[in-house]
């Protein structure tokens, strides 16, 4: 089973992600921001990553930064999710090495199309 960790600070949007990724049959890990993400690839990376930009500690985009320049940090499929919307926002985002962006809020068949397009299933 792949794993997927979702990096949000609403509880609400990572329960909902939970759900939806479930049903996908990913094993989900949580964290409400980019510090604790961190933690959880330092110890064992996941197969993806569903991203909010806007966090305390640390944002979306700083993870991804530190992300990538770990050993292995390559590997993870990092799908942005958040409510920011203009177009420097989303090349930033895949300058940095995300592999695809969603907007808030989304459904299961948006998560689902994103992660095949990414190659998750």
């Amino acid at each position: 089973m792949k794993t997927c960790l979702v990096v949000d600070d609403s509880s609400v949007i990572r329960k909902v992600a939970r759900r939806i990724l479930e049903g996908l049959d990913f094993q989900i890990i949580e964290a409400e921001d980019g510090e604790k993400a961190l933690r959880v690839c330092q110890l064992r990376l996941p197969e993806a990553v569903l991203l909010d930009w806007n966090m305390p500690n640390m944002d979306g985009y700083e993870f991804l930064r530190q992300l990538r320049r770990m050993p292995g940090g390559d590997r993870p499929r990092v799908v942005f999710c958040t409510t920011e919307n203009d177009v420097a926002h989303i090349a930033r985002a895949l300058h940095a090495g995300a592999n695809e962006y969603i907007m808030k809020p989304f459904d299961k068949e948006i998560v689902e199309a994103k992660f095949q397009e990414v190659g998750l299933i």
